[in-house]
């Protein structure tokens, strides 16, 4: 039997960052369903390929990544700008205030607040830029429902924009 060496996926490394991050930050309550990894496949692959066939390959490199909890002390160093800190800090926040697991659960539980705490250590932005980040998530409408969609969109922008 041949071994394959798999590729490396066909985004950017800084791309490859943002989205580990993000699944690492929906991995900090303990709980990444397949549900949610094929809607942020579904997602993801539409943003950074145009082309369907160019998609399909996209979502299979993709798959194993976003499946990882990979420790935001390995991802964060790999963050270059404020700018990438800053939309990291805002997806980080958005993740972890999108849903409690239950309704008995607070919107956000202690392992999700410890993550977003050790991100924003992490991250080492101004109090000011994170205080201004968490008001603007904040003042947004509830994305529960359509999390991937508003985290795909923030990504979106970011890229448009950087």
């Amino acid at each position: 039997m041949s071994l394959e060496s798999s590729s490396p996926p066909s985004i950017s490394p800084a791309q490859m960052t943002l989205l580990r991050t993000v699944a690492t930050m929906a991995w900090s309550d303990g709980d990444l369903a397949e549900e949610e990894i094929e809607v942020m496949l579904d997602q993801f692959s539409r943003l950074f390929a145009s082309e369907s066939s160019q998609q399909e390959t996209l979502r299979s490199e993709l798959r194993d990544y976003l499946a990882q909890n990979i420790p935001l002390e390995e991802l964060v160093p790999k963050l270059t700008s404020s700018a990438q800190r800053q939309v990291v800090l805002r997806l980080g926040y958005q993740v972890i205030s999108a849903s409690a697991r239950g309704p008995e659960e607070d919107l956000i539980n202690q392992e999700e607040a410890d993550a977003y705490q050790r991100l924003v250590s992490l991250l080492a932005l101004p109090q000011d830029v994170v205080a201004a980040i968490e008001l603007e998530c904040q003042q947004q409408p509830q994305v529960s429902e359509n999390l991937v969609d508003h985290l795909t969109a923030t990504l979106e922008n970011f890229i448009q924009n950087h």
